[in-house]
């Protein structure tokens, strides 16, 4: 197991970077709002999990043991990967996780791309006893600051200021109520690419 990676950061994406450990660079999948919060040419430390599959070895990267643990939880529940784990936390907090399984809110669960109903049951019958309870406040979306995110991945990528705030402001009408920010990022990047 990989707990951890520290180096310099070579390459930002919009869902992993590539960091330089000892010489050999890693790449690590990460949720969109921790690759983002990253620049390149910087030095980065990450929480990770090392997901092992028959054809490939897959590192995971997060800003704390908190997303971490959380990744790695509701992984253990039948037909829930890597994949669903990370857009889990691309679209709630390890907090809001907590508290829409220990409420039984399906609907919260649901708003995760690929948790349909019964997924989201069984998320809620599998970890209600296995994960800490929720903190008593109560925290807004963390998708409201889409825009930065948004903004802040262009510019990461070498887009200018001007560019990347042109994009965002092409892509908001998109966002809704649940903003997806990977999504949103790619729709920048293709109206960018459109220029």
């Amino acid at each position: 197991m990989i707990a951890s990676v520290r180096g310099t950061v070579l390459r930002v994406g919009i869902s992993d970077v590539v960091i330089e450990v000892g010489g050999v660079g890693l790449i690590v999948v990460c949720p969109p709002q921790t690759a983002l919060a990253l620049r390149q040419g910087q030095d980065a430390t990450l929480q990770t999990s090392l997901v092992v599959r028959e054809e490939s070895l897959s590192l995971y990267g997060f800003e704390d043991d908190e997303q971490r643990g959380i990744f790695e939880a509701v992984q253990t529940v039948s037909g829930i990967g890597p994949r669903i784990a990370l857009a889990m936390l691309a679209t709630l907090t390890p907090d809001q996780i907590r508290r829409a399984i220990a409420q039984e809110d399906i609907g919260a669960l649901t708003k995760v791309s690929g948790i349909g109903r019964k997924g989201a049951e069984r998320l809620t019958l599998e970890l209600r006893d296995r994960l800490a309870p929720p903190s008593p406040a109560s925290p807004g979306s963390t998708t409201g600051g889409w825009e930065s995110m948004v903004r802040d991945g262009l510019e990461s990528l070498g887009w200018s200021r001007r560019e990347a705030e042109a994009a965002v402001l092409a892509v908001a009408p998109e966002a809704g109520d649940e903003p997806d920010v990977a999504g949103l990022l790619r729709a920048a990047l293709r109206s960018l690419d459109r220029r």
